[in-house]
Order: structure tokens, then sequence, then C-alpha cells
């Protein structure tokens, strides 16, 4: 029998590699990235065009590479930083494996230049698919430049399977936001089809978090800074009071490479105990610096996930490190045994006694006596001493109590009272026809419909075969949606005009997201007065929505959200219609009286699909009453 297996042939071995390395755009500008950092530039721009699906362009003033590392570097496993296995557990690098370049060549049309400082001229490649096309000497500046054009070209499955623009983009945004807050001493630049979204010069680390998020992230950063043996924590933590549901702001940082971890998340989440509310996430920006022997980063494709040698011991000292600086800034309720001084007794008080005070009392005032003339003062005197606070004699403190003249007869306060009559009142009333019942009361079944609210959660109402019993917040999202679609849907939103407008500040990602979605917004009934690059001002909400529920909604939809805006706009709609009845209905927990419940119960019959909540729960149950009667016949 013939011999089957084969060597894969390299164009073919990178496409498969391709498929583990670059994921979409932002796995190519992640590798780029990385490597004009690992190169020593300190001015980095990127450049991407319809999301980085036709074009991804990073330009560095890095050191450069000669004519044979430029053509040696395409090759698979080929590496600078790698000689030999030990070397995997010294890294101080991001890119080590050789598979970067190599793989994205293989899957886009590639274009490179390259110059070395003490070189005259540098050299031109372009590889397209794998095949090396030309290679020529150029006059260049100083420094690489990378050109990634039409990813998966050659791949179109690969290629249908991108998101949309606006998903992408967000994608390519994360990535150079954890290189950009990893290397604060690096300029940065960022252009989006001919747009500059970021220019962050060299600066510190809250300059740099300042300069990505916003310009009222300042006021929400408590550092954090611990130094031990064997772990350095640096960083910022939000406050909580500035807590999101989203986790987008969550940022670990191990020997500036950006990682996830859930253990450490765990630690931070931790020291937050009793400070953040239920389904509440602190946002922050963690910079670990940790020996790179007691670390494997070599454990994921990505690099996301590393390995550390003695995780419980990092998580104690994380959760210490962000209680200690949460308490220092009072952030957090601690103990504090310093009293106020105007609270204690001076120590000179100690010898001194308590006097008694006098009281003169004159036994003649008669209160009962008719002479209008008659005014008497009783003087009341403390006593005197040094420790008394108040001094006797012409200075001593005297309380008088004026003898109050007694009024006429208590009679005469009601004095023609008996002889008012009720037509001098100057309204006048109708008197009311009773007519007999349309029914005859035999006709009439009188049936009470009272509801009930069983532990803040559930609604029982009797019905004609037994009870239902409803779920409150479900019903009530249930209700919100419907309405809420209806009102996208028709156009025909009631808004209210607040009269001082809200400003609301988010991140550049959250913005571009609402910018998506205002149109769909102000179906709802929001009005937006003006949106900049940092915040936005509304001067109308819809009529269902309080002023201080505004941020929650817009909170709630950014963080469903997070995995992209839906193409349709029904989709939109319903999605935007699900988040907001999601954060605007009642609580389980909540009380509700009987006029509320029975509006609750009313409305959720009245919707189109009573039966089930847009997250497809059901929101009611029947019980009949031949059911209550077998659990009693048991």
């Amino acid at each position: 029998m013939s011999s089957i297996i084969q060597l894969l042939p390299d164009h073919v071995a990178n496409q498969i590699a391709a498929g583990e390395v670059v994921q979409r755009p932002a796995s190519v500008v992640k590798e780029l990235l990385e490597n004009a950092v690992d190169a020593g530039a300190t001015d980095i721009k990127l450049i991407i065009k319809d999301a980085g699906k036709s074009l991804v362009q990073v330009i560095d003033n890095g050191k450069g590479m000669s004519v044979t590392d430029a053509r040696l570097c395409f090759e698979r496993h080929a590496t600078s930083k790698i000689r030999q296995a030990e070397d995997l557990f010294s890294l101080c690098t991001k890119g080590f494996r050789g598979e970067a370049l190599a793989s994205i060549a293989a899957i886009a049309h590639m274009e490179m230049k390259t110059r070395q400082d003490q070189e005259e001229l540098g050299t031109h490649i372009i590889i397209e698919g794998s095949k090396f096309i030309s290679q020529e000497v150029a006059v260049l500046p100083k420094g690489t430049s990378f050109a990634v054009k039409n990813l998966f070209f050659n791949i179109p499955a690969r290629r249908n399977f991108l998101k949309s623009d606006t998903v992408e983009f967000r994608h390519v945004m994360d990535e150079f936001q954890r290189v950009a807050l990893a290397h604060p001493n690096i300029h940065f630049v960022f252009y989006h089809n001919g747009s500059e979204m970021y220019n962050l010069p060299a600066a510190g680390y809250r300059q740099r978090i300042v300069g990505i998020m916003s310009g009222k992230t300042n006021e929400k950063l408590v550092p954090v800074n611990e130094d031990t043996e064997i772990i350095n924590v640096q960083g910022f933590v939000c406050k909580p009071e500035f807590a999101k549901k989203s986790r987008g702001e969550q940022f670990f940082f191990v020997n500036d490479r950006f990682i996830k971890s859930g253990y450490l998340h765990h630690a931070v989440m931790a020291a937050y105990e009793g400070l953040l509310k239920e389904g509440a996430q602190p946002s922050y920006f963690l910079y670990l610096q940790v020996p790179p022997n007691t670390i494997d980063i070599n454990i994921h494709p990505t690099k996301t996930e590393i390995k550390f040698d003695d995780e419980q011991a990092l998580y104690a000292i994380l959760r210490a490190a962000i209680k200690h600086s949460l308490g220092q800034f009072n952030v957090a309720p601690v103990l504090d045994f310093d009293r106020d001084a105007n609270l204690d007794t001076p120590y000179h008080y100690k010898d001194l006694a308590a006097e008694t005070p006098t009281i003169q009392v004159d036994g003649t005032f008669n209160p009962f006596t008719d002479d209008k003339t008659n005014q008497h003062y009783s003087k009341v005197t403390s006593g005197s001493g040094s420790g008394s606070g108040f001094s006797s004699g012409s200075n001593s403190y005297s309380g008088y109590s004026k003898r109050v003249e007694p009024s006429a007869s208590w009679e005469s306060l009601y004095v023609g009272l008996e002889t008012e009559s009720i037509e001098s009142s100057p309204f006048s009333f109708e008197n009311e026809e009773v007519t007999s019942s349309l029914f005859n009361d035999d006709e009439v079944e009188q049936v009470s419909q009272k509801t009930y609210q069983i532990h803040k959660k559930y609604i029982v109402s009797p019905i004609k075969s037994g009870m239902v019993i409803v779920d409150q917040q479900r019903a009530h999202q249930r209700i919100l949606y419907e309405q809420f679609l209806l009102n996208m849907t028709v156009n025909q939103a009631a808004s209210q005009q607040l009269l001082f407008p809200l400003n609301l500040f988010y991140s550049s990602d959250e913005m571009t997201l609402i910018e998506e979605l205002k149109a769909s917004l102000e179906t709802t009934g929001f009005v937006f007065e003006d949106a900049q690059t940092d915040h936005i001002v509304i001067s109308g909400i819809p009529v269902n929505i309080t002023e201080s529920e505004v941020s929650i909604v817009i909170e709630q939809l950014l963080s469903d959200l997070q995995d992209g805006i839906p193409a349709s706009s029904y989709s939109q709609n319903d999605t935007i219609a699900k988040s907001m009845a999601k954060s605007l209905a009642v609580k389980t927990g909540s009380y509700l009286t009987e006029k509320e419940q029975d509006n609750l119960v009313n409305g959720l019959f009245a919707c189109k699909d009573p039966n089930i909540s847009p997250f497809q729960k059901p929101t009611f149950i029947t019980m009949r009453v031949e059911d209550i009667d077998k659990k009693f016949a048991l």
C-alpha cells in the first residue's frame, strides 16, 4: 500500500497558522503594533481603512531591519528573540514565536518598507499570499512600515465570517487601547478612514488613561501602589460610585503585556466587597511587574492568558493593595480611632464639681388675677464658678417667664356658629339622582378582583378557574418592551423637555456606539442637543423615564451592545427596546401598592404576547381549583 502522509507546502501551513494567529483585522493590528514596540520605536502611527478590511498600516521609527532580516522575517518560526528553550522563561518582549508576519503574508497583500539608522538606503518588499512579488532598494526614512491590504483575499470563507465595520472597528480600537495603555512613554497616532481618532503624546500612566478614556476619567481614579518582593503593583482603580454594568474598562498588564485573568479579577472584586451595587463592575488599570521566570506566557495563541507560579500570593497582595488605597482616599469605610477634639472634655475640668443651680420663686404670684398691668418675672440664676461656663453677677444668664394675659372667655370663640347657615358657603352642590342598576342583582356575579403581592416578587390574582401568579419584573418588561417597540415603529414617542440639559461623559468607543444608535434612540423620545468626542448633551427624555434613570438606561444599552450593533433597523429597535425594558422594569423586591398591582396585571394581559417576557421567560403561571384540590387530597 502506498504512503499517504506527506508534508504540507509552506503556503498551506502558513494559511493554517493564520487561522490561529489572525482571526480578524484587530489581530493584525495587535501583531504589528507589538512588533513596533519591540523595535524600540518612540513614535508609532496606525492607519486603517474600512475597519482594517482594506488596509492596516503601522509606521514606526524603530531600529529597522537589514536586507537579510527583511526577507527572513516572513519565514515561519524566524525570530530574533529566542535562541534556546530556556529563553521562553525570560521573555521581556511581545512577539517571539515568529509566526505573525508569515501568517499575515499568507492571507493578504503585504508591503514592507524598512531602513536602519546607519544605512543610507532601505528595503522595499511586496508579498501577495506568501509569494514574493518584488524586493527593491529604496530611499526611506528610519524605521519600518507594514501595510496589510485586502485581508483574507484568498480565503473568501474567512472574510465572510467578519462582522460589520462597526464591530470590527471596536475590536481594532480595543487592541490599540491595550498597547497604548501598556506603553505611555510612546507617542501613538491612530487614523481611521482619514479621520484622526487618537493623538497620544508620551506621558505618564494617569495622563495616558485620561487621554484614551475621556476627560472626566481623572476624577474617578484612585491610585494603587504596592511594592513587594514577588510583585510590584501600580495603577489606578475607579471609585465605587462610577462603577458600570459592563466590563469594558478593566485592564491587567503583566510586564507591560495585556492579559485576562478571572482569578485576579476576583481579587479586585473582593477588595470592593460591600461597596458596589449588585451587578456593577468597577473600572481598573493595574500594572503588575513580576520576575519573568515566575510566569509562563506561552499557554495561549494570543498571549492574553498567562500562568503564575504563586497565584494565591498575588491574589492576597492585589486585594490588600486595592483595599488599602480605597480606604486611604476615604472611598471605603475604615476604623478611625482619632477622636474629635471638640468632643473631648478639657483636662482642667476633671477636678471641678458640679454645682446645683438655685431657683427663686415668687410665692405671691397669682396667675388668675384680672390685673392686666400686673407683670411678674421670675429670675432663675445659675451657679457661678470657673468651670460652669457662665459667670454670676451682672453678667449672669437670666431666663424670664412672662405672664401671658388670659384671653376672653372661650365661649366667645363659638358665638354665631349655631346660626351660621350652610347657604353662606360660596360652593353649591348639585344633588345626584341615584338610578337603578342596568341589570338585576341576581344576574350580576359579585367577584372581588383584589390582588396580593408575595415576597415583593409575585402578584397573585384570582380568576374564574383558580388563580394566576405573575412575575412582576418579567411582566413589566413585557409591557415596556411592547410600548417602546410601538413608539419606535410608528415614530410617535412623546418626549419631556428638561429644564437643565444633561451632560453625560463616555469613552471614545462608547461614543462611537452612541452615534450609531442616535437615530434609533430619538424615536424612543430622547432629544440630543449636542454630541462631542467625549460627551453628549440630552435636552429631552421619554415620558416614562426619570432624569436619574437616563444614565442607567444608556449604560445598560452600551453593555448589551458590546458584541456589536445589529445590521437591520428592526433588529436595532428590538435590541434597544429590550435593553430599555430591562433597565426600567420594576425589580424583584420592590413593593407595589394594590393599584400598581392591578395596573401591572391589566397591562400584561393587554399585551400582544403576555405569556413570555422579551427574553423568552414565562411571565405568569395559572393554578386551577382542581390542582389545589389535589394538593389537599394527598
